[in-house]
């Protein structure tokens, strides 16, 4: 086993150089950079100003030569310096890393609390009502866009009823007298978006659930439990449930992946202060190395959790060996 992650490990160190160096390529192909940003806004820069500052931040070089630079000073711990904010990239990526941490781990965990149940009642009782129904929300949940289902949440919860704010992280300038407080003032912020993606998170999950599960229920298996005599509770929770779990541990630690990089359009509809909108705003600003950075992030969380569903397989079935 050990053999197995050291080779997948490589492999995956491999894949993010290579998709590092594709969104660095693809990020030098937009039109403008920072130089050309900076003499729109301060037309007494001469070309000789515009030639030095390229030079100084080595925008006159090729794309694969910046590269290999960028790479250099990250193996060094200099995640670089934002052009946009004006700080070190580390001081803005920790803030937004935590706020997208908390929105993505309580809508992950709302939506498997609900989309499991859901699916499991659904493969018991197929054609029934329930069945017919667990199906239409999930579709929907899936086919809805997520900005479309932001803007219509915003309108009616914001907008018509005034129950929640519209966007934000949390009230700009507020003085809280405790610390109940704050965190009741965070509350109110996150649940626009915790619905928003929850509502597409359940739909997914309650398919690749219930699919998993009603091919379980017809294997020979689950049958011999119920010949044993064993109880419902036992044959579906402690066999069926067990073995249905497998091929959705890959999109549950797929999901989890966004935990750390963020919900771009749900954070971007909702101004939530979060790494997917740090990525947003810093392509639209060219700030190379606040989105090489949240790009590298949001790759590496997809690639290890690939690598810890891969391993979770063999917890879950004791049959699947990696020798």
């Amino acid at each position: 086993m050990s053999s197995y992650i050291l080779r997948r490990i490589i492999q995956t160190m491999i894949m993010i150089a290579l998709v590092s160096y594709v969104c660095f390529f693809l990020m030098s192909l937009m039109p403008g950079d920072p130089i050309e940003l900076m003499l729109s806004s301060n037309p007494k820069m001469t070309t000789a100003d515009v030639e030095r500052l390229r030079e100084l931040y080595g925008l006159n070089q090729p794309a694969t030569t910046r590269y290999i630079n960028w790479v250099k000073t990250i193996a060094h711990g200099d995640l670089g310096y934002s052009r946009t904010y004006r700080v070190p990239v580390t001081e803005i990526i920790g803030a937004r890393l935590l706020n997208s941490f908390i929105l993505s781990l309580i809508a992950l965990i709302f939506s498997l609390a609900i989309a499991i149940p859901l699916g499991v009642f659904s493969a018991l009782r197929p054609n029934s009502k329930l069945d017919t129904f667990v199906s239409i929300f999930s579709f929907t949940g899936i086919s809805v866009p997520s900005f479309w289902l932001g803007l219509l949440l915003i309108l009616i919860f914001a907008v018509k009823l005034g129950w929640l704010p519209a966007g934000g992280t949390e009230t700009i300038d507020a003085e809280f007298s405790s610390s109940w407080r704050y965190f009741w003032d965070r509350g109110l912020y996150i649940i626009l978006p915790v619905l928003s993606l929850s509502l597409q998170q359940i739909g997914r999950f309650v398919r690749f659930v219930r699919s998993s599960m009603r091919e379980t229920l017809q294997t020979d298996f689950v049958r011999t439990a119920k010949a044993k005599g064993l109880s419902m509770h036992d044959v579906i929770w402690k066999h069926a449930f067990r073995n249905a779990l497998i091929p959705v541990i890959t999109i549950i630690a797929l999901s989890i992946s966004t935990i750390f990089s963020g919900a771009l359009l749900t954070e971007t509809v909702f101004a939530y202060q979060g790494v997917g909108k740090l990525i947003y705003d810093s392509i639209m600003a060219n700030d190379y190395n606040v989105a090489m950075v949240s790009f590298i992030i949001s790759v590496s969380m997809v690639l290890i959790m690939s690598l810890v569903a891969d391993l979770l397989y063999g917890v879950i079935d004791p049959r699947i060996s990696y020798s």
